[in-house]
């Protein structure tokens, strides 16, 4: 504290000074207009850019929670946007709505905390779990189209298989031509994450580059309608009785962040049928 105050002393003529100075500049601001006027308007200039820079420095370290709290709000419409849709169908179909069957699906936002693209099996681990109502099999997918099906689960955090995986097929349809095959990823030794292949379309349709991919709906397990990719190579394929499609995914996997895990409520039922059929047959 000494040498604090031996420096003002030391320096005390200089520090009159800019008193002075500064209350010099104060009467002329305070006793001309025009002076006064500049002033405050380069002062007023000079703060607005001070908070305008600290209004944008507090949106970029916000721009976490803002990102999950869009990710909920599209959790939300979506489960919404399902609803409506079942109702729509419901009302073409047999002129009314079932409640039950119009809460086919529930959504459960979830944040990506690992994902691989460099591997014949990739898997992408999420922050939800069993706690969260998470069960293995659960599709997931996010606002760009299919993501992958649940494998595993803890408490707080679930593997999930990702679409880049041999061992995953999603029941696929042609949007344009109503016909439905499997989509599954190539792997290979030089695995491209931007592809995956349509099996199973017969030679007899004519299939068209820029065809939209969607799931079919059919497994019970994603809701009709989400959306995988569009065709880009109709590869030759002479020795087979179906085509050789490669599928241009809508989803880009290195920048996948947010996902949203769906739970059939009707899958249960429709699995406890099937198992029944064999026993049907005998």
């Amino acid at each position: 504290m000494g040498r604090v105050f031996l420096f003002i002393y030391q320096y005390r003529a200089f520090f009159t000074f800019l008193l002075l100075e500064f209350f010099c500049v104060w009467l002329i601001v305070l006793n001309n207009q025009y002076q006064g006027a500049s002033f405050f308007n380069s002062a007023n200039s000079f703060v607005a850019s001070v908070n305008g820079f600290s209004h944008n420095t507090k949106e970029y370290f916000s721009l976490r929670e803002t990102n999950s709290r869009l990710s909920e709000e599209n959790t939300m419409l979506r489960k919404q946007l399902e609803q409506l849709n079942q109702a729509v169908l419901l009302a073409d179909t047999i002129g009314s709505a079932d409640s039950s069957v119009i809460k086919q699906f529930d959504f459960v936002s979830a944040k990506v905390v690992s994902n691989s693209i460099d591997f014949q099996s990739n898997f992408i681990t999420i922050n939800r779990g069993s706690a969260d109502g998470i069960e293995p099999g659960m599709a997931v997918i996010n606002g760009q189209g299919v993501v992958g099906k649940v494998k595993i689960t803890s408490e707080h955090f679930s593997v999930v298989t990702s679409l880049l995986n041999v061992d995953i097929m999603v029941s696929a349809l042609m949007k344009r031509t109503g016909y439905f095959g499997t989509a599954q990823w190539g792997g290979g030794d030089t695995p491209d994450p931007d592809y995956v292949k349509l099996k199973f379309i017969p030679l007899h349709v004519k299939p068209v580059v820029g065809d939209t991919v969607v799931t079919s709906g059919y497994s019970g397990v994603f809701p009709e309608g989400i959306m995988i990719g569009t065709i880009a190579r109709i590869n030759p394929s002479p020795e087979t009785s179906f085509h050789d499609l490669d599928v241009k995914l809508s989803q880009d996997f290195r920048k996948l962040s947010f996902a949203t895990v769906i739970k059939s409520n009707l899958k249960p039922e429709l699995d406890s049928l099937k198992m029944r059929v064999p026993t049907l047959q005998r």
